[in-house]
């Protein structure tokens, strides 16, 4: 389903914003991208279709001594491969939420094979 840049990026930002409250107040220092397709260097050692990545240190694995001055973690949620498995408009932002709260999972230290034990993978 063909989409423009610009009401992918509302639909990623209304997933945020559906985040709890009580779980949102937790992330830190977290920046999330739009990306039309993943690079080579995102790709590698990916199978599949690529929807969305999280790059960086998870919650659970920083402490005060091992994270000073760290640079943001990155969520990046690929417009392209999204749009071309997207049916219809309700099917576009079935996926986009369910692959942002794949990433903010990632950002919380949960792994995907406990994510597809939750229904989420």
């Amino acid at each position: 389903m063909e989409t423009t840049r610009e009401h992918f990026e509302r639909l990623v930002a209304e997933a945020l914003d559906h985040i709890p409250e009580e779980l949102a107040k937790f992330m830190d220092n977290l920046a999330v991208f739009v990306e039309d397709w993943p690079t080579p260097a995102q790709l590698a050692g990916v199978r599949g279709t690529l929807l969305g990545l999280y790059q960086g240190v998870d919650l659970t694995r920083r402490s005060p001594v091992s994270y000073v001055g760290a640079m943001p973690d990155r969520i990046t949620i690929f417009r392209g491969p999204i749009s071309a498995i997207a049916r219809d408009e309700q099917e576009l932002v079935q996926i986009v939420t369910r692959t942002v709260i794949h990433e903010v999972a990632h950002h919380f230290g949960i792994s995907d094979r406990r994510l597809s034990e939750l229904g989420w993978g």
